[in-house]
């Protein structure tokens, strides 16, 4: 496989992404282009020294010797495997905009949407590990992408669902208007033919720094408007490289706060549904984490359609 693109070339793609990503094909071509690059690119493969499932790709001269982000081994897919799952996640999107109500038992391996899902957000953000300077411009490209291959997913399996900036009205009591004020959000998705949102969701690539926000949005938003509007959590992982003084040490450490999201959910508000790509162990070891935390492809398969009907 020789890649037709140099890494130049990719990192245009993702500075131009307001006319890049314009489809869900579009990010999966996109990674496609990248993991061919990868394959004639790939210097070495560095384990993580605690967590081992955890790998960075360090590449060759043509990006300049750069290691990546870390990822989980049991997650990423190669060149070859992505080409021939992504042919089933195409199915499946359809089995899920067409045959929904068939969709568990048509969907006989619903991990794969979280494979290739993974797979493609990884891409971008490997991309941009290569830059020489990761800069927080690079951070808020990574992050606007995730968001709106969310928003891309959900509408390619028939959900109405958009972001941006969206009215509220403030009323008193009696159910006087008082005021109104905007209020920005990643994800919206309605109940056909109603105004009021069925449910609001929050996309982020880490809950790290943001675990906070996430609760506090659902809390006031539901104080101000005076309903209880749905509020949902999606994250790709909750993992990066840990830092050292030694050089040449590669290990992880979790940037997901067991402490803050048990105390928010026990004393402010419980969120409506929290998904990962990447699952934690607490997530399964823990009983509070367990009951309220699910992998990706579950929002797909069975969760999303109570907000839709």
């Amino acid at each position: 496989m020789n890649s037709q693109f140099k890494i130049s070339k990719l990192q245009q793609l993702l500075f131009d992404h307001k006319q890049t990503f314009l489809s869900l094909s579009d990010f999966l071509n996109f990674a496609d282009e990248f993991l061919g690059f990868l394959q004639d690119n790939k210097q070495a493969v560095i384990v993580s020294q605690n967590e081992h499932q955890y790998n960075f790709f360090q590449f060759n001269e043509e990006a300049n010797f750069s290691v990546t982000r870390p990822f989980n081994s049991d997650l990423i897919l190669d060149f070859d495997t992505f080409e021939k799952k992504r042919v089933q996640f195409e199915e499946n999107i359809k089995i899920l905009k067409k045959e929904r109500e068939r969709a568990k038992r048509l969907i006989t391996n619903p991990l794969l949407i979280d494979e290739i899902l993974y797979t493609v957000q990884q891409s971008i953000g490997f991309t941009l590990d290569t830059l020489p300077n990761k800069s927080n411009n690079g951070k808020k490209i990574n992050g606007d992408l995730f968001e709106l291959l969310m928003l891309k997913v959900m509408n390619s399996i028939g959900v109405d669902a958009t972001h941006g900036t969206y009215p509220m009205s403030i009323k008193d009591k009696n159910g006087k208007l008082i005021t109104k004020m905007n209020w920005q959000h990643d994800m919206v998705v309605h109940h056909k033919g109603k105004i009021v949102p069925s449910m609001i969701g929050s996309v982020k690539t880490t809950s790290k720094d943001r675990i906070s926000k996430v609760f506090m949005d659902k809390f006031l938003y539901n104080r101000l408007t005076g309903q209880d509007v749905a509020q949902i959590a999606i994250f790709l992982h909750d993992v990066q490289r840990a830092k050292s003084k030694k050089e040449n040490v590669y290990k992880v450490s979790q940037t997901f706060l067991t402490g803050h999201f048990k105390a928010y959910t026990l004393k402010l508000n419980p969120l409506d549904g929290v998904y990962y790509m990447d699952m934690r162990p607490v997530f399964s070891s823990d009983e509070l984490l367990k009951s309220q935390i699910k992998r990706f492809h579950l929002l797909l398969t069975d969760d999303i359609w109570k907000y839709v009907d």
